[in-house]
């Protein structure tokens, strides 16, 4: 396995199932959590990478940065992250447990 591969796997961290992302799975569009410097071009390739049959057709990304958060008496902030929209073209992906 080449170097640029193993990058490809650790650019998607996890897909993301909120309410608003299982409703565009309509649309063909599918929510992930990735790296925050991986670029659309190495998010499009992982996609492809990891759900081989299925060919992207968009990629949109989204900076979410980190917030305060309270727990009990103590402040704290949130990690922030990146995410990503991706419309594919071919058989829908199937989430277990959705």
């Amino acid at each position: 396995m080449s170097k640029e591969t193993e990058r490809l796997y650790d650019v998607i961290k996890k897909s993301l199932i909120t309410e608003k992302s299982v409703a565009a799975t309509e649309n063909a569009q599918y929510t992930f959590e990735v790296k925050k410097d991986a670029t659309k071009i190495e998010i499009a390739k992982a996609v492809e990478l990891a759900f081989p049959g299925r060919k992207v057709k968009k990629v949109r990304t989204v900076y979410m940065p980190s917030h305060e958060k309270r727990m009990g008496y103590k402040f704290g902030r949130t990690d922030s992250s990146k995410k990503a929209i991706v419309t594919i073209e071919g058989e829908p992906i199937e989430f277990i447990g959705v």
